[in-house]
């Protein structure tokens, strides 16, 4: 295999790229325009423009992914992780290609994709998942009738997906159809189909994962547990190995499960299989990844595997090339995200203005951004990943804190004075936390942003360089160009300063006049009321849907709806008056 296509963008592209280039192959990179200049097209050998901006004219198409492919002749697709990882029409239409496929075979994301199938697959090896139902539900009578029979809280999950998205939580029934409306809104945005089923919810549970990588000689390894306990919307924040929690016998008996579920399923690759660990310490199976995990870096960092090189060893058909694992020590990941977590995690994006990582012994960071690099609302906001290492939990714990002081990201909100907050947090160095200990523990009104200094002036220099598209493909180009001439009294001409765009990450606000405004840009996706209708302080009035993720925006004052200017469907700017209350 001489070259490998990586179908994805962002930290897990240049992560991807690395591994390819250290295994002596080529690095082909795919981009949207928005993303021309970004640092994986920077990194990778050769780089092909695939459309517009939004996801779905670019990431998500197929047939544009496919025929670069082609045209760039590679003999491999890594997908990364999100889009089109866990694609099964994409898989087959890499193999139908005669592409090498870096994943699982299109016959185990099917099964695994789908959140019932799975737990047929994982019934049949004999691993018990949490209490609920096998099939999807249609309406919301059904979900009432399961309800009553498990008793509140349920849980309301999108059956084709994952990642917190389609999940709502319903604590008592008068809560049950907003719940139900808005898991199989959310499921049908995301992963195109509205079907929904019904767990019984447990109460704060521990979310325990287990890395696996599977060969098609027969060969299978459980490569360890990762704890991401520590959520907000049931998305991981922090994750670490090994768990605080688990004794050996319980995770040799994860293993064991976990191995048995990629069996049942036929798979072969890298994949997680996640579990819920209840406080009797009985663990049940909730779902599987068939896809490389944005956590696999802790795995890494205790085992000395790499895993995408391996993962690219099976898809060329070798056997692993290791036999047993030796962890040593213990690992921790923060996911540095595009959001502001005082203001509940509202996603923040913008242009980074200052960017400085941080470094030393046990120290790793996967990103995909630098200074001046714009962060988009039309992708997910994971900005970078801050992984350390520690010969225990402690020292882990007392080097992560080190390293987060020193990471400066400016011109965005991000999550780092969340995880510093996180790290003095009782029931988190304890590790007793669990998947609600953000919410039920931790205040985050008054946590600080750092301020963005002034951009400082650009020096003009002689050579420059502009990117041009030849057939779809990127080059950069290099040229000299002509100084600008300054008058002679004032010398040369300084290039002004500029300050860094208006961010617009204040909640929704509404003003003298009664207008309500939208937080950021992004898509209206659900109106609860009409014009005419009265609403009181805190009521929810719209859904605005932004980098993957849903905002409610409330009504910050109590009166009538006089102006309703926005529908579902409609993308709106930030500081766009939505309505006008009186």
């Amino acid at each position: 295999m001489r070259s490998v296509l990586i179908a994805n963008r962002g930290e897990i592209a240049v992560r991807v790229i690395r591994g390819v280039k250290e295994m002596g192959m080529r690095a082909i990179a795919v981009y949207s325009e928005l993303d021309r200049d970004a640092i994986h097209v920077q990194l990778a050998d050769e780089a092909w423009n695939i459309g517009p901006a939004p996801a779905q004219e670019s990431y998500l198409d197929v047939d544009g992914i496919i025929r670069s492919a082609v045209e760039a002749k590679v003999d491999a697709i890594h997908p990364g992780y999100g889009f089109l990882a866990e694609n099964a029409t994409f898989a087959r239409r890499v193999i139908e290609a005669g592409i090498v496929w870096v994943g699982p075979p299109p016959e185990a994301i099917t099964a695994m994709g789908d959140k019932i199938s799975s737990r047929l697959v994982a019934q049949k090896a004999g691993v018990a998942g949490v209490p609920g139902t096998m099939e999807p539900l249609a309406t919301v009578d059904e979900v009432r009738a399961v309800a009553a029979g498990f008793g509140y809280p349920i849980a309301v999950k999108a059956a084709h997906g994952g990642g917190g998205k389609g999940l709502r939580v319903v604590t008592e029934e008068a809560g049950l159809e907003a719940g139900f409306e808005a898991a199989r809104r959310e499921a049908d945005a995301y992963f195109k189909n509205p079907e929904v089923y019904v767990e019984k919810y447990l109460e704060f549970p521990r979310h325990i994962e287990a890395q696996i990588i599977v060969d098609a000689h027969g060969n299978g390894l459980f490569l360890g547990e990762r704890d991401c306990s520590l959520q907000r919307r049931h998305q991981k924040l922090i994750e670490e190995t090994p768990s605080p929690v688990m004794t050996d016998k319980q995770r040799k008996a994860l293993g064991k499960a976990a191995l048995a579920v990629a069996k049942s399923a036929g798979y072969v690759n890298a994949g997680t299989v996640e579990f819920l660990l209840d406080r009797s310490g009985d663990f049940y199976f909730l779902e599987m990844n068939t896809r490389l995990q944005v956590e696999h870096t802790v795995t890494e960092m205790v085992t000395g595997i790499d895993l995408v090189q391996e993962q690219l060893r099976v898809a060329m058909g070798e056997e692993l090339s290791v036999s047993d694992v030796d962890s040593r020590g213990h690992a921790i990941e923060f996911r540095i995200n595009a959001e502001d977590p005082a203001k509940n995690f509202m996603p923040s994006p913008g242009r980074i203005v200052d960017y400085r990582e941080p470094g030393g012994f046990g120290v790793r960071v996967d990103s995909g951004y630098g200074s001046g690099s714009t962060v988009s609302q039309y992708y997910d906001n994971l900005v970078a990943k801050l992984v350390v290492w520690g010969r225990d939990r402690a020292e882990a714990i007392t080097r992560a804190r080190r390293a987060l002081a020193e990471y400066t990201i400016t011109g965005i909100a991000t999550t780092i004075p969340f995880h510093l907050l996180a790290l003095d947090n009782e029931s988190f160095r304890a590790g007793t936390h669990h998947t609600r200990t953000v919410e039920e523990e931790m205040d985050l009104d008054d946590l600080q942003q750092p301020s963005a200094p002034i951009l400082p002036g650009d020096e003009e220099l002689a050579e420059r360089q502009m990117t041009v598209e030849v057939g779809g493909r990127r080059f950069v180009v290099r040229l000299w160009a002509p100084e600008v001439a300054a008058p002679a009294a004032a010398g040369r001409r300084q290039t002004p300063r500029r300050r860094p765009p208006k961010l617009t990450q204040a909640p929704p606000v509404i003003d003298g006049e009664g207008a309500v405004t939208a937080p950021m840009q992004g898509t209206i996706v659900k109106v609860h009321h009409k014009a005419g209708d009265r609403v009181e302080i805190g009521d929810p009035l719209f859904i605005l849907e932004a980098m993957k993720m849903e905002n409610e925006i409330k009504a910050p004052a109590s009166g009538e709806i006089v102006d309703l200017r926005v529908q579902a469907g409609d993308r709106v700017a930030g500081g766009a008056v939505l309505a006008i209350v009186r």
